[in-house]
């Protein structure tokens, strides 16, 4: 906990990689936890052609069904955290206009003129091994080295089988609120 509030304090980027299921959107939450703010998109959801309006917002007729202003994420999140979860999934033609924001901390929303400064801390998350693929040329590498300014590896449980115990006892204690509990687990 010590060293997520330290990572938090210093509002450096982060990118959290490991299998999927292995823990790192927990692994994010613990690091935002000292922020009031914390904003959270599955990067893999969002279409290509509603990515720069969820992240950036739009003006009100900037396109057609825009009826009115939006706020995107990063200013949901300013002030506060930015949890791109699945970066990988972001397609390449989006990852400059992301490459762009991360550098300048400044965000224009689609169909505006200005540009609105942002500060909020970026932590990633993937499942990606995105060296691989920017050499591959798959993801930039541009933006792979911007996100990973502090890369957290988070092992499977198979690679860390002594935190099973840690962890039946999180779960025991979770479900021994439930009436008419009794767990029963044994050192096996």
């Amino acid at each position: 906990q010590t060293i997520f509030k330290a990572i938090r304090s210093k509002g450096a980027t982060v990118l959290i990689t490991g299998e999927s299921g292995v823990g790192k959107e927990l692994v994010a939450k613990a690091i935002a936890s000292v922020s009031s703010n914390l904003v959270s998109v599955n990067c893999s959801a969002i279409t290509e052609s509603l990515f720069e309006s969820e992240l950036f917002g739009h003006a009100r007729g900037a396109f057609t069904g825009a009826i009115s202003e939006r706020k995107g994420l990063f200013e949901a999140a300013n002030g506060g955290v930015l949890f791109l979860d699945e970066v990988g999934d972001i397609p390449l033609s989006m990852q400059a206009k992301l490459l762009r924001s991360l550098q300048d901390g400044e965000i224009r929303p689609i169909g505006s003129n200005e540009t609105k400064k942002i500060k909020a801390q970026i932590i990633a998350a993937t499942n990606h091994d995105l060296q691989k693929e920017a050499a591959a040329g798959k993801f930039r590498e541009d933006l792979f080295y911007r996100l990973n300014v502090i890369p957290i590896e988070v092992p499977a449980l198979r690679d860390r089988k002594e935190d099973i115990p840690d962890l039946i006892n999180h779960f025991v204690r979770e479900f021994s609120l439930r009436p008419n509990f009794i767990p029963k687990i044994s050192d096996e």
